[in-house]
């Protein structure tokens, strides 16, 4: 390490000096002071994610948010009950499930954006489960949204700004006795420095309803870093993009993880999740069904049923006058029972003769 290369030669003998493993010259006193700094590696997620059991509700090793308890209803339809469910701190956590399995209602649930009939979740140690959005935000937890919400009426640049925290102007008294053109100086460079990353600095100055679907999305997510966050939630980042675009906005992701962020993405792509994820979490009616590293799940019972029924491999039968016989009058029997007990959506097919109420 190079911090043990800084000691006092002073005492070291003549075949000593200058002789450290760093390749330095000989005998030159500019030895000495050559340190090579020393840059701390990220832990890599995937490593420290290997021991963990593929369950839903698994404790991870180091969890960066912690969700306990939580329960969402609309009227009769519980769009979310997670009973427990923990991510991992550096990793990109993948939620995947059909349309309609609590996945954009958990992320409201978590960012402040609806509040939870039960339940409590924890970053790092500070409840936010009462929290307003903007709060859930300053305490480092972001997300972006399926519909983008830039300002279309207002430039890139402008929209960049709108990102950063703790701005004095934004006060009346603030604004009248402070000094807050360093600061406006300050926050340019950095939303200039985000563009260029996300290679929207030539739209700097065009207004944000000029850019296409693809370059809104770039630019919600640069916008979203404007609070150097913590933890980064996207909710379908790659709906809608081109496929160029896809593979931009794919790198800037796992750039997040890089940089010692942890991001929980919703997508539907399951190519997307294998090439980007550490960990995906699988929700189906508004509850974790699953959870693994993405080359477990495409074997994973519980998420195939979930993704194409639990009898989608059941050949049916019927006699000559169409009633159902052998095992699929077992299968109508059961969703005649469920829907009796007031727990099926939507109408039983034609043969089970009856038909559903929605809960």
């Amino acid at each position: 390490m190079a911090a043990d290369r800084t000691h006092d030669h002073s005492h070291d003998g003549p075949d000593d000096h200058g002789a450290d493993d760093t390749g330095g010259a000989r005998g030159g006193g500019a030895d000495e002071t050559a340190v090579i700094p020393v840059v701390p590696a990220v832990p890599d997620p995937g490593h420290a994610l290997a021991g963990v059991a593929p369950e839903p509700g698994v404790a991870k090793p180091d969890p960066v948010l912690t969700v306990d308890g939580v329960t969402r209803t609309f009227g009769g339809l519980t769009a979310v009950d997670v009973a427990h469910l923990e991510f991992q701190r550096g990793a990109i956590t993948g939620l995947i499930g059909p349309n309609g399995a609590g996945k954009t209602t958990l992320f409201n649930l978590l960012t402040g954006f609806d509040r939870a009939d039960t339940g409590s979740w924890v970053y790092d140690g500070t409840p936010l489960d009462k929290l307003p959005p903007h709060r859930v935000a300053r305490r480092g937890v972001v997300r972006t949204f399926q519909l983008t919400k830039a300002l279309a009426g207002m430039t890139v640049m402008e929209n960049m700004k709108l990102g950063a925290t703790g701005q004095r102007g934004e006060r009346f008294l603030g604004a009248l006795f402070t000094g807050w053109g360093a600061q406006e100086r300050q926050i340019t460079e950095q939303a200039r420095e985000l563009l260029a990353r996300f290679k929207l600095d030539t739209k700097s100055e065009d207004l944000a309803g000029s850019l296409s679907g693809g370059q809104r999305k770039l630019l919600e997510m640069a916008r979203a870093l404007m609070m150097k966050p913590k933890v980064v939630m996207l909710d379908e980042p790659m709906a809608g993009v081109n496929p160029a675009l896809t593979q931009s906005l794919l790198g800037h992701v796992k750039s997040l993880r890089d940089e010692g962020m942890s991001v929980v993405f919703v997508e539907h792509d399951m190519d997307v999740i294998r090439d980007i994820s550490d960990w995906v979490v699988v929700m189906a009616q508004g509850q974790v069904i699953a959870e693994g590293p993405p080359s477990a799940l495409s074997s994973n019972q519980a998420v195939v049923d979930a993704y194409l029924g639990s009898h989608h491999d059941q050949v049916l039968e019927f006699d000559a006058e169409g009633n159902p016989v052998g095992e699929t009058a077992e299968i109508v029997a059961e969703m005649e029972a469920v829907e009796a007990e007031g727990g099926l959506e939507g109408p039983l097919p034609e043969a089970g003769g009856a038909e559903g109420k929605r809960t």
